[in-house]
Parts: C-alpha cells; structure tokens; sequence
C-alpha cells in the first residue's frame, strides 16, 4: 500500500507521533487533518532528501536493505534480524540498539504495522516511499561519482566465464581426473584445467585461510571455485570413487545459449556470496546505477562502499574491490581499465546494466 492508504489505517496515536516527529503543525484530534499535514511534509521530495541525508550510516545500511527485501511484511523479530545484517553482522550490538532504529522508523512514518488482527504485528514500507527512497539514494550516490573519458585499454570478459564452463566440462569428459582425499583436483590437474581457460588464474598459496565464498572456495582460485561449485550444484558433475566426472546434464548444458548460461552463474554467484556479504544484490544495483558511465574505483568506494562490511580477515576495501568487482568482471557485467590521473575505473557493460536493474536484483 501506498502512503495515503497507510496513514488512513494507521491510529491516531500513530498518527500523532509522526506529527510529533516532524513538528506538523496540525489538530490532534482531528485524524483527517493530521493526515493531510503528513501527507504534504512527506510528499516534498526535498523535505524527504534533508531527512534522508541526515540519517547515521547504520540507519541508511537499514534503508537499503528494507528498499531490497522482497518480503512485502516483516515481523518485529524479521525486522530486527534484518537491521542485524545490514548494520553489524558481527554482533556486537545489542537487540536494543536495533529496536531503537525501527522506533524511529515507525515515528517517520517510513513503517507502518497493520490494523487488522492478522497483521497487528506485522510491518511494511510504504510503496511510494520506497519508490522516493531508491531515486534520493540513487542521487545521493551519484553525487560523489569522478566520471573520466574512456581508458586507452581496458579489460572486458564479455561471456568467457560461461564459454570456460564448457571448456572445463570438456576438460573432465576427456581426461580421467582423481580426487584427494578431502575431494578436491590435484594442484597439477588444477594447472593443467587452466590451460584450458580463456581466463587463467594462479592457484593457491600454502596457508592463509579461505571460507565464506562457496564449497571449493578453500582450495581453488575465486573463478575456478565458482565455475565449479557452479557445475557440482547443476549436477554437471559428479564426484564418485575417488574420480571426478562429467554427468548427462552435464553433457546437455553445452547446447544451453551462452547468454542464458551466464544469468544462471550470476544468480548463482549471488546466492554463494551471500552469506559472507549479506546485501551483495543491492551493491551490484547500486553499482550498475552509478557506472553507467566510466567511473573511478575510489569515488564509487567512497559513495557506497559504506553499505560493504567486513568478512573476518577480509577488510571492506577486499570484499568490495575482490569480491564484488573482480568478480563482476568475470561475470561480464564490468569492463576494467586504469587512468594516470585517476587509477583504477570501471563501467557497466550493457548487458551488465540489464542484468543489474531486472528482477534478479530487484524485489
């Protein structure tokens, strides 16, 4: 429901503590006035722009995630979960400290509980306010964008990384391909696969840990683990008796449009990074919104990367230049380069803009 629909159904008790909130100047025994005062104060697009840019970093990573979730309805307990993961994964702060923040965000007027029996205890954004939200941050963001002339090279991977899925699919149909025995490739079939690939990576180091970013993050590289992982999850493969093997699905995917085959990694990819980068499909929408043009590197950390947390070891700087955008070139959704003035950009290929402003990413 909208704005309007939300204050009609809302109580008076409500609908005084968003008046209060923002000082209206209305009768407050009159709900048809408060209503209207509301109403006018959230309907300035400018008034709205002060309120959200005076918001402290941990409210705003709230918004984001609230704007990105599909749930049309949370519970208190979702609710609380959900600013949790968006503003301090590790735990450090108590149930209070978020309570605190949806109390703030029902005096808004930004949530509302409903009025029926059924929904008494379960909470929604208003649609229009969402709408409104997504173009203040999307304009926020931009704000800090260094835009630069197109680098004289850059780096584009187009659809390699699905064309490298069959290659490697052929490289296990050809070739009999023992297993260790915690169930992974030997380094030396590992090298051997590489040459194979149209994109080659080094292979691990001895020690350093490595968790978080898929099955067989931990012994191979980020794009070969995700490739496989990708392939293990499909069924392409199998592993059995010691010996990695090509399946019947397997053997069908290789008729599969490479284009079709490169959503599918991407979805899959976001469904695996999840849960070390809770709102990773928000920052890639975010991403596709602010390079559409070329764009620095240190500008587009500077303007979102707030809305990128830590993962254990991994600084925010990591997760957001080796987690996302590395991985988003192999994906095909970012071409690369580097200015003298400027250091490293990127810019959104066009089927990069497509995939991150679909319904892959939003709700």
């Amino acid at each position: 429901m909208n704005l309007a629909d939300l204050l009609t159904y809302a109580d008076i008790g409500q609908l005084n503590r968003i008046a209060d909130h923002y000082e209206c100047s209305s009768k407050t025994n009159s709900k048809h006035e408060l209503i209207q005062s509301i109403l006018i104060t959230l309907g300035s697009k400018s008034f709205v722009e002060e309120q959200v840019e005076k918001l402290p970093i941990g409210h705003l990573c709230f918004l984001n995630a609230l704007l990105f979730d599909p749930r049309a309805s949370f519970s208190m307990e979702e609710l609380t979960a959900l600013a949790r993961q968006a503003i301090d994964p590790k735990g450090g702060q108590p149930v209070s400290f978020f309570r605190d923040i949806i109390v703030h965000f029902t005096k808004s007027g930004w949530l509302f509980n409903g009025s029926t029996h059924q929904t008494r205890y379960l909470y929604q954004v208003p649609n229009d306010l969402k709408v409104k939200f997504l173009r203040i941050l999307q304009e926020r963001f931009l704000h800090s964008m260094v835009n630069i002339n197109e680098p004289s090279a850059y780096r584009d991977e187009h659809h390699l990384l699905a064309e490298d899925l069959r290659q490697m699919l052929k490289f296990i149909d050809q070739y009999e391909i023992p297993l260790n025995q915690e169930g992974f490739m030997y380094r030396r079939t590992q090298q051997q696969l590489m040459e194979f690939l149209n994109i080659q990576e080094s292979l691990l180091g001895k020690g350093g840990w490595r968790f978080g970013y898929g099955r067989t993050y931990k012994e191979y590289p980020d794009r070969l683990a995700l490739l496989y992982d990708y392939a293990y999850h499909h069924r392409y493969v199998t592993e059995h008796d010691g010996l990695l093997e090509l399946t019947s699905e397997g053997r069908a995917s290789m008729e599969k449009a490479l284009e079709e085959e490169m959503i599918q990694l991407f979805r899959f990819w976001l469904r695996q990074y999840k849960g070390a980068i809770p709102n990773v499909a928000s920052v890639v929408y975010w991403i596709g919104r602010c390079a559409e043009r070329w764009v620095t590197v240190s500008s587009l950390l500077e303007s979102i990367g707030d809305l990128v947390h830590p993962f254990y070891y991994d600084s925010k700087e990591v997760v957001f230049m080796q987690r996302i955008l590395q991985m988003l070139l192999h994906l095909g959704m970012i071409r690369c380069g580097d200015s003298e003035q400027e250091g490293q950009a990127i810019q959104m290929t066009a089927w990069g803009s497509k995939i991150s402003s679909s319904n892959v990413i939003l709700p």
